[in-house]
């Protein structure tokens, strides 16, 4: 018997390679691109791991919980690290990165988080790089919620170790995720003695035995349907444009928003300045009294496809999360949202106004 997905012949080290060529134009970078062969996270702790060390002074960032995430790994790496936390309702400030600095002039690796979809609030890093840069700090930037909602630009904005995945935004699959690597980040990590190497975990080992070979020759055996299925994602944002999907994605966010104020029974944006929330999911805080979940769980129970669901952990009592990206950053996803969500509201009691809010969802959509 035979299966169209099963029975493939082998992707091999020139179609690997030109995959990677394509996200790099995706980044608009000239840095190394490597694409790892599982989720983000494999290339998140990989890259810390690769640089930081007992020399390190880190400044990690905190806007959500994986900012929380990164501080972990850079201390069991033995790093020194300062935490730069702010309200996850907010976003991180350049001015708050120089004063950090200020006060912390041996920092020399910066951790951020481009878009945390957990909270919806997103950071201003093509300002935060230019501070980073001025005190040549290596800069890592989590951008897998970002990339594919809004301009993702590590080459013009310093960014020394950027990681995306194409599980969100980008709408492909999350069994492979990529890492442009500056040749200052090379040098960090050739550097450091506990950099891993001969592991999963080692952005080295590409280096060594991939990039360094002239891309001839694959290190391991290759996700096979999840770099096929990536290609696929990057050819659809190719063939409909870049700007037009992150166009998308921000007119996604524009429309729930404002469709959710509008929408009243106590529903109120989660992020409170607009120009701080995020393209890629728009998190709502859910009316005082109410429990989350149990709202969620009535909208869904309506319609089990809608992109909704409670926040993660701590956030779970109180946010609503949007999941308005990838597929989903169209105006019917918004509009069936906000439809299950005043109708779950008026099941619990609340007073909405579900044709305002479709009103000024279609007004905002632009």
């Amino acid at each position: 018997m035979t299966h169209l997905l099963l029975d493939l012949p082998p992707l091999d080290a020139a179609r690997f390679a030109s995959i990677e060529d394509r996200v790099a134009r995706l980044l608009g970078t000239g840095q190394d691109v490597v694409i790892m062969q599982g989720e983000a996270l494999l290339p998140l702790e990989g890259a810390i791991r690769a640089t930081a060390g007992p020399g390190t002074t880190a400044l990690n960032v905190i806007t959500g919980p994986y900012g929380q995430t990164f501080g972990d790994w850079l201390r069991d790496c033995g790093a020194t690290v300062i935490d730069l936390a702010v309200p996850f309702h907010t976003a991180v400030t350049a001015e708050q990165v120089r004063a950090a600095f200020a006060e912390h002039p041996e920092i020399d690796f910066v951790s951020l988080v481009h878009a945390e979809a957990a909270t919806g609030n997103t950071n201003p890093v093509a300002e935060i790089g230019e501070v980073v840069r001025a005190h040549g700090a290596l800069f890592y930037l989590d951008a897998v919620a970002s990339i594919g909602a809004e301009p993702v630009l590590p080459d013009s904005w310093g960014v020394d170790l950027c990681v995306i995945g194409a599980q969100k935004a980008m709408g492909g699959p999350a069994g492979v995720s990529a890492v442009s690597v500056s040749e200052r980040a090379w040098a960090r990590m050739a550097a450091n003695p506990r950099a891993p190497r001969r592991s999963y975990l080692s952005l080295l080992d590409w280096k060594e035995r991939w990039i360094g070979g002239g891309r001839k020759a694959l290190p391991h055996a290759p996700a096979q349907l999840e770099m096929l299925a990536l290609e696929a994602c990057v050819e659809r944002i190719e063939a409909a444009g870049l700007d037009v999907v992150t166009a998308r994605h921000a007119a996604a966010a524009a429309a729930t928003r404002a469709g959710a104020v509008a929408l009243g029974g106590g529903l109120e944006p989660y992020v409170r300045d607009a120009a701080q929330a995020a393209p890629v999911a728009t998190t709502l805080r859910a009316p005082s009294g109410t429990v989350t979940s149990e709202l969620v769980a009535r909208a869904l129970a309506a319609d089990p496809a809608l992109p909704l669901a409670a926040g993660g952990g701590t956030l779970a009592q109180e946010m609503i999360r949007v999941n308005h990206y990838g597929p989903e950053a169209t105006p019917g996803a918004v509009r069936a949202c906000l439809a299950g969500l005043g109708t779950a509201l008026a099941e619990a009691g609340a007073v909405v106004d579900l044709p305002a809010a479709l009103s000024a969802a279609e007004k905002a959509w632009r």
